[in-house]
Parts: structure tokens; C-alpha cells; sequence
């Protein structure tokens, strides 16, 4: 595994790579490696002649700044795991390459306000750094498949209409979610959870698979009211359990077998706070 810390030595073995007729899959990540993440490498080295995984903690797509510094950074483990992966290429590059003085690297596009509701509204400038930090790794990595977790739904929907907005070519690859054996959602953040809550967390898989069960039978607001009511029992603080369209994450007023929906729901187990969905 090749290791770059700055843009142009990647870019140079990318275009090498490239002119030898090679296929580029990309998995952005923060670090703080886990299952999850591997899922998407899996998925790259399937589809792709070489896997490029970058390792940032991007400082702009955090609104508060205690999580950037609560955030785990684990590079030395992270490395391990990719290379037993089969990464090729890890770029691990540093903010003032991300962010070079001197260099506009916003990106002035509109999100339609699917950047607004739900995460939007919880932590405001989220995905405009996501975006951002996005359209600066595409930029320098150029691949031709962008893997993604289906854990962060409303960001890859963001990330998708990008692609799409500013045309740029490349295919974007949502894996599904993979889980613990109790259902919860893998995140970095969950090795953050006390014993307790790591326990009582397992209530939002729950809830979710509620949700799925019974889409075609039950109103939608019972549905997401029962939920709420059964994450607060388990001592969880929820921000929000939806229904929601999946293009538009617009709520869903009735469940129908045609509806195109997801079940998203946030919520904090103590300092924690944790995310999943899943598709109805």
C-alpha cells in the first residue's frame, strides 16, 4: 500500500495509473476505521482496478467544535486494517493540503434545501463542509467510482445531486449499512458509548425494523410516534425519527408498496450521538 500526504504526488501516480488503462474506486473516510469502511473497500476492489481510500477529519463539517476534538483518530490501526484490505493507495493529507491558502475551494452550488432539513437542521453548515471537503478530494483523486455508506443517507443523496449539478464524472456507489450483531449501526463514534448505552442503543434498530414491519398497515405518524416514544423509554435523547421520500427526504404522508421511503432517526445516547435508517 502507497501512502501520499500531498496533491501532487497522488495526482502524478493517478495519471500514471489511469494511462495504463487503470480504473480508479475512491472511498473518502475520516478514520477510525471499522467494518463498515472495509464494506466499501470490498465493494471498490471489486468493481475497480485500484483502491484509493483517503483518511481526513475535515475541521469545516463540524458544527461543534468538542466533537472535532472527541472525534478518534487512530491512524496507526487504520493503516493496518487497509492494508490487510488490499487498499493500494491511502491518502492521508493534512488540512493545508485540503485547504491551501490562497485557494478557493467553496463551492457555491444549490442544495434545494436538502441541506437544511433533518441533519441540516441539528448541525447548520454540515454539509456545506461535506460538500466542500467532497469536491477538493475528487478534484485531486479524479476516480472513476465514489463509494459511500448507506448509514449517511441524507449525505450521499447531497453528494449525489453534486455530481449530478456540476457534472462531474463519476459514479457514485451507495453500500448498504453494515451492522453489529445486535443491529446496531457501525460508527466510529460507537466506541464512545458506555457499556449502558452501547446496550441501550440496539432500541433504534429496533425501531427501524418497527417502521419497515409495519409501512403497509399502520399511519405513518403512529408509527414514528411509537418510535419516539420507545427510544426515550430506552433512555435515548431522540432529535428525530421520519419517514421520509427517498429522493427528496420530504416527509411521507401515507405508506403505500410504491412509496419510495426511509425510516432516519438521530439520536444521543449520553454524550454520544448516533444516526441510522433504513430503507421501507
Amino acid at each position: 500500500m502507497q501512502v501520499f500526504v500531498n496533491e501532487k504526488a497522488i495526482k502524478n501516480r493517478i495519471e500514471y495509473l489511469k494511462a495504463k488503462g487503470k480504473t480508479i474506486g475512491f472511498v473518502p473516510t475520516m478514520g477510525a476505521l471499522h467494518e463498515g469502511h472495509i464494506s466499501l473497500v470490498r465493494e471498490s476492489k471489486k468493481m475497480c482496478d485500484i483502491t484509493v481510500v483517503s483518511i481526513f477529519v475535515n475541521p469545516v463539517q463540524f458544527d461543534n467544535k468538542d466533537d472535532l476534538k472527541k472525534y478518534p483518530r487512530t491512524i496507526e490501526s487504520d493503516k493496518i486494517k487497509l492494508k490487510k484490505a488490499g487498499v493500494d493507495i491511502l491518502f492521508f493529507p493534512t488540512e493545508d493540503v485540503i485547504y491551501p491558502p490562497g485557494l478557493d475551494t467553496g463551492v457555491n452550488l444549490d442544495l434545494e434545501g436538502l441541506d437544511e432539513k433533518w441533519e441540516g437542521a441539528f448541525r447548520p453548515g454540515h454539509f456545506a463542509g461535506v460538500v466542500r471537503v467532497v469536491k477538493r478530494l475528487l478534484d485531486i483523486v479524479e476516480p472513476d467510482c465514489l463509494f459511500m455508506g448507506q448509514k449517511d443517507f441524507q449525505q450521499f443523496t447531497i453528494i449525489k445531486m453534486m455530481l449530478e449539478k456540476l457534472d462531474i464524472p463519476v459514479r457514485l456507489i451507495v453500500v448498504p449499512i453494515f451492522r453489529e450483531k445486535d443491529g446496531l449501526a457501525m460508527s466510529s463514534r460507537n466506541v464512545r458509548l458506555s457499556p449502558d448505552f452501547r446496550q441501550k442503543s440496539t432500541v433504534l434498530y429496533k425501531m427501524l425494523k418497527y417502521a419497515k414491519k409495519h409501512f403497509n398497515d399502520k399511519e405513518i405518524e403512529q408509527i414514528e410516534n411509537y418510535a419516539l416514544e420507545q427510544i426515550k423509554s430506552a433512555g435515548l435523547k431522540p432529535e428525530y425519527f421520519k419517514i421520509v421520500d427517498t429522493k427528496t427526504l420530504e416527509p411521507v404522508k401515507n405508506g403505500t408498496a410504491d412509496t419510495d421511503a426511509v425510516a432516519i432517526v438521530a439520536a444521543w445516547a449520553g454524550d454520544v450521538r448516533l444516526i441510522d435508517n433504513m430503507i421501507l
